[in-house]
């Protein structure tokens, strides 16, 4: 997972990459929860910025010990609840492995 921010004055660009979201325990349409974490990660980001970015380019290789999302979410909400959480971790919450 990399973010790069141009942190002079207000970022330029904030760039997520995400290699791999492994979801088990889940049965929904794996594009529709795509669409919706990458709409709503790239609304927080848009809104409150990578804070663990706030430096300079990052690269992170885990995000862990993030809360646990509940099944049975539609995918719409399990997208949205992906995202949210993993901009948490992004926020400096959970484990971060460099």
């Amino acid at each position: 997972m990399g973010v790069n921010a141009d942190t002079r004055d207000e970022p330029r660009e904030i760039r997520v990459e995400i290699g791999e979201l492994a979801l088990h325990g889940f049965q929904v349409d794996a594009e529709r929860v795509t669409d919706a974490f990458e709409h709503e990660l790239t609304r927080l980001v848009r809104a409150h910025g990578v804070p663990l970015a706030a430096d300079g380019a990052l690269t992170l290789d885990t995000l862990s010990s993030l809360p646990p999302l509940p099944a049975g979410l539609s995918a719409r909400r399990l997208g949205q609840e992906l995202a949210r959480v993993v901009h948490e971790g992004l926020s400096g919450h959970g484990e971060v492995t460099r």
